[in-house]
C-alpha cells in the first residue's frame, strides 16, 4: 500500500553543509574593525565544520542522548562519573582542536578576538558542551595564582588535544577545568557559604586543605579540575581541587545528581559533596571573591558571544525557512510584514555581534588604558543587554517558522533547542540585577566617563538621536541617587555602544534603521515594527545566510 496518499511539496530543505563564516557578513565586517590583521583561515575551516550536516547529526544526537549519572559501579563501588554519548566527544574534540578553550593564553595576534569569532560560530552548531570550553578558558589565567599548579597545568590547559578519560593529568594529552561557586543558600551571594576547608600542610603545589562542604551549581562534572569556593581561618578563599589527585587515587567527590534544565541538555551541571576532598589555595587565602570576579569577566564575554551567536542561527534559519517557503502566493520573504520581521532581527544579530566583538578586543589588549576602561564597562553591558534580547529575538524568529519551527525534530526542530537555550546565558554568570549593578559601579569609577566619551566619539554627528543619548549619560549617571533606574542605564549605554560599532562597522541602512528604531523611537513594541522608510533590500540581502 502506499505510504501517502498526497505529494509533500512546499517543504523547506534544511539549512545544511553551509560555511557559517562565509555567510555571515556582519560578523567579517565586524573582525576586519577589531582585528585587521587577523587571519581568517581557521574561522573558513571551523565555519565549514559548525555548518556540516555530519556536524549538526552530532549536535542533535548530543542533545538526544543525555548525560547519565553513574554513582556505582557493579560491584557497589562509589565511582561518580557521567556517561556521554558518543556524539558530545565528537563535539569537544572538534572544539578543543578549534583552540576555543584556554589556547588564547598561549599567544597569538588577536587570539581572544580570534577564539571569540569561532565560539560564536560553534554555538551555531552547539552552544551547550561550550560550558566547559568556557571555564577552561575563564580558569586557566587565574592558576598564575599558585606558580606550582600553573606549571604543571598550563600547557595541557592550552593544548588542542581532547581526553575525556578520567586519569591523572600527568598521562593526559589536554585537560579541562570547571568550577563550583554556588550553594544552596546563597546563589549569587556567594559570601554566604558554609563549604569550609582546613589546612592539611603544604606541598609542591602550596598550602593544602581538605575540603567538606556541597556545591548546588557544579559545573561540569567530568572536567579533570575545578576552581571552588570555601571558608577558611581568612575568610573565603579560592582553591583548586582535582577530580583525580597526582597519586592517581579518586579525590572525595560525591555527584549527588545531574540537574534537570530547561535547555543545555548536553552539558551535565550538577550538585555535590565533599568529604575532605583534597584541594590547593590559588591566590590569597580570604581573597576568593575577587579571585572569583576575574574569572566572571571572562564567563560573561562568552554569555554576550554565545547568544550573538545563537541570534545569527537563529536569524538564518528563519530566512531559510522564508526564502523558500510559499503561502497567499508568494515566497514568504517577500510578504511586506515579513520583510519587517525579518530584517529587525537581522539588525538585532548584527548590533550584538558587533558589541561581543568589540569586547572581546578589549581582551586582547588589556595593557593600553582606554581597553582596560572599555572592558570593564563593555563586559556588565554586553551581559546584560544582549543576553536580555535573546529570548524574546528566538520566540519571534520561531514564529518566522510557524508550527514547524515548535516541534523538536528535523532541521527546523533546532529552532526549539534554541529557544530553550537562550535564557542560560542571561541567568548564568550574573543575572540582569547583577550585571546593571556592575556597569553602575563602573560608571562612577573618574575615567569611565572620558572612556566611554572616547568610544562614542567616532559617530558624532552621525544621527541626531544618537547624540542626544551620548551627550545625556554622564549627567544621569551623576545624578543617579539609588539603584532604581540602573537597568534602564545599561540599556541605554548598550545601545549608544552598537550604535557606535554599526555606524563603522555596517551599510548606512543598518545603521540609519538601529538609531531611528532603537534610540529615536521610531518602532514599536515588538520586532517588525520598523518605519516602512527602511532600507528593507540592503538589510536583507546583508542577513542571507546562503
Amino acid at each position: 500500500m502506499p505510504e501517502l496518499t498526497h505529494e509533500v511539496f512546499n517543504q523547506p530543505e534544511p539549512l545544511v553543509d553551509t560555511n557559517l563564516f562565509e555567510t555571515n557578513r556582519a560578523l567579517r565586517d565586524a573582525l576586519r574593525f577589531n582585528a585587521p590583521d587577523l587571519d581568517m583561515a581557521p574561522l573558513q575551516a571551523l565555519g565549514a565544520l559548525a555548518g556540516s550536516g555530519d556536524m549538526q547529526a552530532h549536535a542533535r544526537l548530543a542533545n538526544t542522548h543525555t548525560p547519565e549519572l553513574r554513582t556505582h559501579d557493579r560491584f557497589g563501588r562509589r565511582i561518580d562519573e557521567v556517561e556521554f554519548h558518543p556524539s558530545y566527544h565528537a563535539l569537544m574534540s572538534a572544539a578543543v582542536q578549534a583552540g576555543l578553550h584556554g589556547t588564547p593564553w598561549a599567544g597569538g595576534t588577536s587570539a581572544h578576538v580570534l577564539r571569540a569569532a569561532g565560539f560564536m560560530l560553534f554555538t551555531e552548531l552547539e552552544p551547550s558542551i561550550l560550558c566547559p570550553i568556557s571555564m577552561t578558558y575563564a580558569v586557566t589565567p587565574a592558576l598564575r595564582s599558585n606558580a606550582g599548579v600553573f606549571r604543571d597545568w598550563a600547557p595541557k590547559l592550552t593544548s588542542r588535544g581532547y581526553d575525556p578519560r578520567l586519569v591523572p593529568f600527568a598521562r593526559k594529552s589536554g585537560v579541562t577545568m570547571g568550577m563550583g561557586m554556588t550553594e544552596k543558600q546563597g546563589g549569587s551571594d556567594v559570601r554566604a557559604n558554609t563549604t569550609r576547608a582546613e589546612p592539611r600542610g603544604s606541598d609542591d603545589w602550596g598550602p593544602r586543605y581538605a575540603v567538606t562542604g556541597h556545591k548546588w551549581f557544579f559545573s561540569a562534572p567530568m572536567c579533570d579540575a575545578f576552581l571552588v569556593l570555601a571558608q577558611t581561618a581568612s575568610g573565603l578563599s579560592c582553591l583548586f581541587l582535582p577530580r583525580v589527585l597526582p597519586d592517581g587515587s579518586r579525590n572525595a567527590i560525591l555527584i549527588q545528581r545531574l540537574k534537570d534544565k530547561l535547555g543545555n541538555k548536553a552539558n551535565a551541571s550538577s550538585e555535590v559533596e565533599f568529604h575532605e576532598a583534597t584541594a590547593w589555595l590559588v591566590g590569597e587565602e580570604g581573597r576568593g571573591v575577587p579571585q572569583i570576579l576575574e574569572m566572571g569577566t571572562m564567563t560573561r564575554l562568552d554569555c554576550a558571544l554565545g547568544t550573538s551567536g545563537l541570534m545569527r542561527q537563529a536569524l538564518s534559519l528563519a530566512m531559510n525557512h522564508t526564502q523558500q517557503r510559499m503561502a497567499f502566493g508568494k515566497r514568504l520573504v517577500e510578504q511586506p510584514l515579513m520583510r519587517n520581521v525579518l530584517a529587525d532581527l537581522a539588525i538585532e544579530s548584527e548590533a550584538a555581534t558587533a558589541l561581543a566583538l568589540r569586547l572581546a578586543r578589549a581582551f586582547d589588549r588589556r595593557g593600553d588604558a582606554h581597553e582596560a576602561a572599555m572592558a570593564r564597562l563593555l563586559t556588565p553591558i554586553a551581559k546584560f543587554w544582549i543576553c536580555k534580547r535573546g529570548s524574546h529575538f528566538a520566540q519571534e524568529a520561531m514564529e518566522c517558522l510557524g508550527g514547524n519551527g515548535y516541534v523538536e525534530e528535523g532541521g527546523e526542530g533546532i529552532m526549539a533547542r534554541i529557544y530553550r537555550e537562550m535564557p542560560l546565558n542571561s541567568i548564568w554568570e550574573g543575572a540582569g540585577n547583577i550585571m546593571a549593578l556592575d556597569l553602575l559601579r563602573a560608571l562612577r569609577k573618574a575615567d569611565a566617563a572620558a572612556a566611554l566619551a572616547q568610544e562614542l566619539a567616532p559617530a558624532k554627528g552621525a544621527h541626531p538621536a544618537l547624540d542626544r543619548l551620548a551627550a545625556s549619560l554622564p549627567t544621569r549617571v551623576e545624578a543617579m541617587a539609588t539603584e532604581m533606574e540602573a537597568r534602564r542605564l545599561a540599556q541605554d549605554v548598550a545601545l549608544a555602544v552598537q550604535a557606535a560599532l554599526l555606524h563603522q562597522t555596517a551599510p548606512a541602512a543598518v545603521f540609519d534603521a538601529f538609531c531611528a528604531s532603537r534610540i529615536a523611537g521610531d518602532w514599536g513594541q515588538a520586532f517588525g515594527t520598523l518605519s516602512s522608510r527602511t532600507d528593507f533590500d540592503t538589510i536583507l540581502q546583508r542577513a542571507q545566510p546562503h
